[in-house]
């Protein structure tokens, strides 16, 4: 059974990254900045997070291209990571769920990337005090793409996301493995805790918002019944309704999770670029696999930098089942 080894060492993430560019020669020293710019930027959101009790109405006055009340710290964590990473010159286009249109940006760096987040994950759920997070997918740029640059995810070139919860987490992966890094709060870094994260091989949860089953296609259901009515299976519901929060769960633990698709979204209710594609990455990186019920998700072309996508995602026979 395949398990996840808990560090006690204090390597923090840039030595991390220093000693895996040593490892891989295909890792360069540009992926490894930008995965302690990523990490600087949520150090900021980490520290508006924790304090977000206080700061009184949590809304603003703002809706998003998907039609959402934007959250005052989706501002800020938005605005917090444009600023770090378009500072120096790596990024071509920056794409973020809260932007309407991809940010071009006029790089002499050779090569550039494009990256595209959720600057704040499960943000609905800042006034009570459930887990949020930042999720990140990085390509390099092709200029034959022209303006968008859009890729299948199976051209990510890392991807990961940070949970704000009873403690801080980052996640990556880029290709190599999945790494997990705990906040110390006393040192202001990231510390390796998570070496090669695997997903168990015997998984405890499935997760899904069971209150749309009767809106569920046939085979959603079917796979919903054989999860409660297996008499080999002992698969206990969680489900947060923090994607971030569920996906990290049952990363650890093992499980599924699953946003299908519904009469009213049948394409889908989660981000392609800004959060299946990342997850998947991950999810894959560490033994699982993620599917929209027809296609791995990796493989999806998109067609628009805010395509939606159903999402299974996790140990591979529980995805399976979705099909």
């Amino acid at each position: 059974m395949s398990k996840t080894a808990i560090q006690s060492s204090r390597k923090t993430i840039e030595q991390h990254l220093l000693e895996m560019q040593a490892k891989h020669d295909d890792l360069p020293q540009d992926i490894a900045n930008i995965l302690y710019d990523i990490s600087l930027a949520t150090k900021m959101i980490r520290n508006s997070v924790i304090v977000a009790g206080f700061q009184g109405d949590s809304t603003s006055d703002q809706v998003n291209v998907h039609g959402e009340s934007v959250k005052k710290l989706d501002i800020f964590a938005n605005n917090c990571l444009i600023d770090i990473l378009s500072a120096h010159g790596r990024f071509s286009y920056i794409g973020s769920e809260e932007e309407d249109d991809i940010i071009t940006i006029n790089s002499s760096n050779d090569p550039s990337y494009a990256i595209f987040f959720d600057p704040l994950d499960g943000s609905s759920n800042i006034d009570v005090n459930v887990s949020v997070g930042t999720i990140f997918s990085i390509y390099q740029s092709d200029s034959s793409l022209g303006d968008i640059n859009l890729q299948p995810g199976s051209k990510q070139v890392a991807a990961g996301y940070v949970i704000y919860g009873s403690s801080v987490m980052l996640v990556y992966t880029t290709g190599h493995g999945v790494f997990g890094f705990t906040y110390d709060p006393n040192i202001g870094e990231f510390l390796l805790s998570h070496d090669h994260i695997r997903i168990p091989d015997s998984p405890k949860y499935y997760s899904v918002n069971e209150s749309l089953y009767p809106h569920f296609s046939p085979n959603v259901q079917a796979a919903i019944d054989s999860f409660k009515l297996s008499q080999t299976e002992s698969l206990s519901s969680r489900y947060v309704g923090s994607l971030v929060a569920d996906f990290h769960r049952n990363l650890l633990k093992g499980g599924v999770f699953a946003y299908p698709a519904l009469p009213t979204h049948p394409q889908g209710k989660l981000r392609l670029m800004y959060e299946a594609n990342p997850l998947a990455f991950i999810c894959e990186q560490a033994g699982g696999s993620a599917s929209n019920g027809s296609e791995p998700i990796l493989s999806i072309l998109p067609a628009n930098v805010h395509d939606k996508t159903p999402l299974f995602i996790g140990n591979t026979p529980l995805v399976n089942r979705f099909k």
